[in-house]
């Protein structure tokens, strides 16, 4: 099915008091950054967080759901809940506070 361009949209404009959210269409769906760290995925124009002690702790009972088939479980965050923009926002904050930084990119060498 994948994602539709007007579920981002949304979702972006609910996190735009975030600095830094942007989201990124891979295989077909999205993944959300904030501070340039993967705090999520949206799939089949459902919510995942990357699962975190942060995360949990904020959402109190998380479902834990696969974003796609074979994938490890994440936090799925009901549609009903993206209309809270405060909890929303404060959820990927929490969880963009304690994920780590990625590593750098190796730069290419040239043949």
């Amino acid at each position: 099915m994948g994602t539709k361009t007007e579920t981002m949209d949304f979702l972006v404009d609910q996190l735009s008091g975030l600095p830094n959210i942007r989201s990124k269409r891979m295989f077909g769906e999205y993944a959300l950054y904030c501070d340039e760290k993967v705090v999520a995925f949206v799939c089949d124009d459902e919510l995942f967080i990357k699962p975190t002690d942060a995360g949990r702790e904020y959402i109190g009972d998380p479902e834990e759901a696969p974003a796609y088939p074979g994938s490890k479980l994440y936090f799925r965050v009901s549609g009903d809940r993206w209309e809270d923009r405060e909890w929303l926002t404060g959820l990927i904050d929490a969880t963009a506070a304690v994920l780590p930084l990625p590593k750098p990119k190796k730069p290419k060498v040239k043949k």
